[in-house]
């Protein structure tokens, strides 16, 4: 069984795919450790380990390093978080979608949203960009790749339920695998998108949504914790880096 069809049976089965979100190789390896079934990179966490900002301020090729060290070196699919692509212009993205494909990744996730300004993609724009984007795909011998399309309609947009739901299936009708609706955290909405949207649905923890049993009765397949764990770790480490400097002594690091 290829890595892409492994992905894409964890989005059929009855357990819930609780994806394991890295920034590096240290942590991809833990997260496979632990258990996880699946990898999903996190921008966020990819950009702070650089000293940036989330936002595509990196080059995708420091994206792409990364990412291609963690297919390299763990034995589950991967997913990667490429943001809105890397680019304005489609050929690029593409491309980079192309490029993500070659370096062993099962999926990639994309958003809606402009990086460089406010607001959301014409949804015929991001409709065409999807379709292209599956046309490539299949072209270069990646069928059933795996694109999580994002709508970032609840970061930007007032009483979102119905736009979103209308983006969500126009995006799976132009060639998305699953749909991924981060900040949406109202049970009757989250029910609501998975009953109309007739593809995997993905949701993102917030701190009153956590639990993957609860979201799996709500008819949601797939949950990801984003930058969480990455911004837990790194305030342990400017608490701990704090406290060594503050006392002059290094005793803390040695307790349990």
């Amino acid at each position: 069984m290829s890595v892409i069809q492994e992905f894409n049976n964890l989005h059929t089965s009855e357990d819930i795919l609780f994806l394991g979100n890295a920034w590096d190789l240290l942590s991809a390896l833990t997260l496979e450790k632990a258990g996880f079934k699946a990898i999903g990179t996190t921008s966020w966490g990819i950009a702070n380990s650089l000293g940036y900002a989330d936002g595509e301020l990196i080059d995708f090729d420091a994206n792409l390093r990364i990412v291609k060290t963690i297919t390299e070196s763990v034995k589950l699919p991967v997913s990667a978080d490429i943001e809105a692509g890397y680019s304005e212009n489609f050929d690029t993205i593409i491309n980079n979608v192309l490029r993500m494909a070659d370096v062993g990744v099962a999926g990639i996730n994309i958003e809606d949203s402009f990086k460089k300004g406010k607001g959301l993609r014409d949804i015929k724009e991001h409709c065409n960009l999807l379709i292209n984007m599956r046309t490539a795909l299949d072209n270069y011998g990646y069928k059933d790749f795996y694109i999580n399309a994002r709508t970032d309609t609840y970061f930007q947009l007032e009483n979102p339920l119905n736009k979103t739901i209308d983006r969500a299936m126009a995006y799976v009708e132009s060639g998305a695998s699953g749909v991924f609706v981060p900040g949406i955290t109202k049970e009757h909405e989250i029910k609501e998108v998975a009953n109309q949207v007739k593809a995997p649905l993905n949701i993102l923890s917030l701190p009153t949504l956590t639990n993957c049993n609860r979201l799996k009765e709500l008819g949601v397949k797939r949950f990801s914790f984003g930058n969480a764990l990455s911004d837990k770790i790194i305030a342990l480490l400017e608490y701990n880096a704090a406290k060594l400097w503050k006392l002059q002594d290094t005793s803390h690091l040695y307790e349990n």
